[in-house]
């Protein structure tokens, strides 16, 4: 995802101050709870903003730690906080933290390995004026992150990160959905997975939206014009528009999907999900935003390339964003470079570092900090630095490199260490001196 950097300066001050609770270390670095499953349904009233219903979850515990309890991140409540949640469940025992972002929930006896857990609820989701990742654009809504999902624990403990409003706090495993959403007939409504749609009640459509092995889901609701099309390899993708896209526009940005998601597949791997929706508004206040087979985006050819391009670099290929924010954002950055047969000559001198505390490695809490720098080190820097990797150690063994890591962490998580393996692996070059140069740690 790309934002503006004139939203960051009040944001900073206040991610800045969000402690993220640890809690107590697990022996082993198992990531649990291992194999989620989550099973929705819900209803929308006359205008696809709100909506209320139940939500399942099933999981099992992956670690030889017993699982005493779960946590559910619910990240749309980082706006209205405590006071206003966006997101409100009921039928299910647990205490808030992280601002109301983290509901920590007991299990009625501890977990042993293999062991499997489900946890249910009644839920509430009222999208917000003020268009957003999660907010409103007039008659349409976008609904990302407002579903709740299982944190990750692992070696480092439970994951409760502040939410980031700069980039992503998100961290998950890949998960399958089954989620059934009941709406007005004359509201459209892409969303993660494919899609089918059924009549409802007078005047009602049910969509039943199934996604297997993603990490998010995420949908939008509201009157969007739609144009659909099949890539070379069979992708399906539909663009759907808000009232002010023009169609040729939207024609345009169909063409591009349908190239870009076949030049990806043939970079990293094919893209495994079958349907796409890309989603189009030029007021959204950042460039794109990527959810599994679903993204935001401006009318913008680098956001589209960019936001398909995470397709595969946190969704297939997932990572610790907050943590690790480059694992995912560089790498986008990069494959959007390659797509626009920019080979970034010259980029080193043109991406300076400002600050011996910057590397890019740096958490999100940095970059949350030093707004100004985020995208001039993780997108620029960060790219620049995959382009000089290529060429230190030749273009056929790079691509090589990215195609195989992919492969070797599909539906896994990457991390920087792993990465560094992978590369030095690759080639007989001492890549010691690079990773001091471009501060990757």
């Amino acid at each position: 995802m790309r934002r503006p950097l004139t939203l960051f300066a009040v944001l900073a001050v206040l991610l800045s101050v969000a402690a993220a609770p640890t809690g107590r270390t697990p022996a082993d670095q198992t990531r649990t709870p291992g194999t989620p499953a989550y099973t929705v349904e819900l209803r929308s009233d006359a205008t696809g903003a709100h909506w209320h219903g139940h939500e399942r979850i099933t999981f099992a515990n992956a670690s030889p730690e017993p699982l005493r309890e779960v946590y559910l991140r619910l990240w749309d409540n980082f706006r209205g906080g405590c006071a206003s949640p966006s997101v409100r469940m009921s039928g299910l025992d647990g205490t808030f933290e992280v601002a109301c972002t983290a509901l920590r929930v007991p299990l009625p006896r501890p977990l042993a390995q293999g062991a499997s857990g489900t946890v249910e609820f009644d839920l509430a989701i009222d999208v917000p004026d003020g268009i957003d990742r999660f907010g409103r654009d007039g008659a349409f809504s976008f609904v990302g992150n407002a579903l709740p999902v299982l944190a990750v624990r692992d070696g480092a403990g439970w994951h409760l990160d502040p939410y980031s409003e700069l980039g992503e706090s998100f961290y998950a495993l890949t998960s399958d959905f089954a989620v059934t959403l009941d709406h007005p007939a004359d509201l459209s409504v892409p969303a993660t997975g494919t899609a089918v749609d059924t009549p409802g009640e007078p005047g009602r459509t049910v969509t039943r939206a199934t996604a297997k092995r993603v990490r998010e889901f995420a949908w939008a609701a509201g009157p969007f014009s739609r144009i659909a099309g099949q890539s070379g390899n069979g992708v399906r993708i539909a663009v759907y528009s808000v009232a002010a896209v023009n169609a040729e526009d939207a024609r345009k940005m169909l063409d591009l999907s349908l190239r870009t998601i076949d030049a990806h597949s043939a970079n990293y791997g094919t893209y495994p999900y079958g349907d796409l929706a890309v989603v189009l508004d030029n007021a959204f206040p950042f460039g794109g935003m990527e959810y599994p087979a679903f993204v935001l985006a401006r009318i913008r050819p680098s956001a589209v390339i960019h936001e398909l391009a995470h397709q595969w670099w946190y969704g297939i290929v997932g990572d610790d964003q907050y943590h690790a924010p480059w694992l995912d954002e560089s790498f986008a950055e990069y494959a959007m470079d390659l797509a626009l047969n920019d080979t970034g000559e010259g980029c080193t001198a043109a991406t300076p570092w400002k600050a011996a505390a910057e590397h890019l490695t740096n958490p999100m809490s940095y970059w949350d900090t030093h707004p100004d720098r985020y995208e001039a080190v993780i997108y620029d820097h960060g790219s620049c630095a995959l382009h000089e990797l290529r060429r230190l150690i030749g273009p056929d063994t790079m691509s090589a490199l990215l195609r195989d890591y992919a492969h070797a962490h599909w539906n896994g998580v990457s991390t920087t260490a792993e990465f560094k393996d992978a590369a030095q692996a690759a080639t007989r070059v001492d890549l010691g001196p690079f990773w001091r140069e471009h501060r990757i740690d």
